[in-house]
């Protein structure tokens, strides 16, 4: 037979890797701390330094450096009064929830009955199990003194959350394969730096960004049996659901958004349903506690309560953060099913997790973990990617500095309130800057770096190339598909197939 011609293998060929140096000024300022940007004939991916195993490194080295900035509470600060754990910004649950949440005393969780107010773990059960497991691995004997056994717990508890952020890291590479590179604004964020070990976040995020790898890959099922994970070990993965349902709506693929949601439900209730029977009372408590918490930290609410010095009754905030959140969902549906290209199902999971962050009643400072991957799927732009970390480490020093202020008795050392409510506007600001961003690139896709190429949704799965069943506005409905270019001009009415 006769050797195919170069025209017909080309179309065959997978796309190269996108450079980051060759489309975004701040990488390629940054490249010069490396020796510039990465020459033509440059052998991207080959040899013992591949982008996975680069960002795997560099975020267990940016990990490491996160658990020094720890150094002072560790040594001393958890355990000398409130105040010092805030001025030197290193204040973590994870050693106080040891004692006060029955783990030092043996007690199981959502089963033995807990000493005080919270009477069960207000934790989701997979979280749970993770705080168990580190307690059975800190192997310290009760005879220590309760500050050694707190120590080794943490320690424990940052070695497990390692592995995490390296899953979280290397999924994103794999997720967006094309754009390996993005995987370094994961590992270099700031902000995932500082909050990595606050809480038990990173285990559901993990979970959330294996379940953006998979569905990237086809593998429906198993997307949703990770999301039925993450659900289980922290609420907001369940959003997505949400995105994802409106853009299988607009692409006709009910069958896969079904067994997504098979997948997910089963495997949520494996994890939940042996708590449920047999210990009702304690699984009921986080679910219990979300509805009773007063505003908190870090909200919106939270400026108009001090502001107006008129407390908000609970019940009052819980339906108007609910009412808020169903307003921002039906504009993000709106925005799916309207838009004259159909949005990356990246760009929706981001808006949408955003939403609840801004509405909701409390924002601690670690649920930035929750965006950072999916930002940088979302928008993998690093000037503006960087303004939004400046904001939310603004935040996180504001946060520790209030509370420093507000503990500290007569000395007020930190922010006063005032200052306070400028942290949280920025941390509110820089969210919405970045969301503003990413619909501006959902209306205008010649704009989208992940579509410069004339791609559609490189991470997309089954969506990726599907084209249009259901529009809101027939002008936006994709006729046929266009063929793969080499450069930016792409017809953006249309929609590219699927290459190699």
């Amino acid at each position: 037979m006769p050797s195919p011609s170069a025209e017909d293998t080309s179309v065959h060929q997978e796309p190269p890797v996108v450079r980051p140096t060759d489309q975004d000024e701040v990488a390629a300022a940054g490249s010069e701390l490396f020796g510039g940007r990465v020459g033509h004939w440059a052998r991207l991916g080959d040899g013992p330094f591949t982008p996975v195993r680069v960002v795997a490194l560099v975020m267990i080295g940016m990990f490491a450096l996160g658990m020094v900035q720890k150094i002072p509470c560790y040594e001393w600060a958890w355990f000398r009064g409130a105040t010092s754990q805030y001025t030197h910004a290193c204040y973590s649950d994870i050693p106080h929830l040891f004692l006060g949440r029955g783990f030092a005393d043996g007690l199981v969780p959502y089963f033995d009955r807990l000493s005080g107010d919270m009477q069960y773990l207000e934790y989701p059960v997979l979280t749970g199990v993770f705080m168990q497991v580190a307690a059975w691995l800190t192997l310290t004997p009760d005879s220590d003194p309760i500050q050694q056994r707190e120590q080794m717990y943490w320690m424990v508890n940052a070695g497990m959350l390692m592995i995490c952020a390296v899953v979280i890291a290397v999924c994103t590479v794999r997720t967006q394969r094309r754009r390996p590179w993005d995987g370094l604004m994961v590992a270099l964020a700031p902000a995932f730096v500082l909050t990595a070990t606050i809480n038990w976040d990173l285990l559901a995020v993990a979970l959330t960004a294996a379940a953006m790898l998979m569905w990237s890959r086809g593998r429906v099922l198993a997307f949703g049996i990770l999301i039925g994970l993450a659900t289980a070990a922290k609420l907001y993965p369940v959003l997505l659901l949400g995105p994802l349902l409106v853009l299988c709506w607009r692409a006709g693929r009910w069958r896969e958004f079904g067994t997504t949601l098979l997948g997910a439900g089963a495997a949520w209730l494996v994890v939940n349903l042996p708590v449920m029977i047999f210990a009702p009372e304690g699984w009921r408590k986080f679910y219990t506690f979300s509805q009773e918490r007063p505003i908190d930290f870090g909200s919106f609410w939270l400026i108009i309560t001090q502001r107006t010095g008129k407390p908000i009754d609970v019940e009052t905030v819980n339906t108007a953060s609910v009412v808020l959140m169903v307003v921002f969902c039906a504009g993000i549906a709106g925005l799916a099913l309207s838009a004259a290209r159909r949005p990356r199902f990246a760009q929706l999971a981001f808006l949408v997790v955003a939403a609840f962050i801004l509405t909701n009643k409390v924002y601690s400072p670690q649920y930035v973990l929750w965006l950072i991957p999916l930002a940088v799927l979302a928008r993998p732009r690093w000037r503006d990617f960087l303004i939004w970390q400046a904001c939310e480490v603004m935040y996180f020093l504001g946060i520790w500095s209030y509370l420093a202020y507000t503990s500290g008795g007569d000395k007020h050392q930190g922010l006063p309130q005032e200052g306070y409510q400028v942290a949280i506007a920025l941390h509110l600001l820089g969210t919405l800057y970045l969301c503003a961003l990413v619909v501006r690139d959902v209306l205008q896709p010649e704009k989208d770096l992940v579509r410069a190429d004339g791609s559609d949704d490189p991470s997309g799965g089954v969506l990726d190339g599907a084209p249009d069943t259901f529009v809101l506005a027939p002008e936006a409905r994709q006729s046929g598909h266009a063929a793969r270019t080499d450069g930016p001009q792409v017809e953006w009415g249309a929609v590219p197939t699927r290459n190699g």
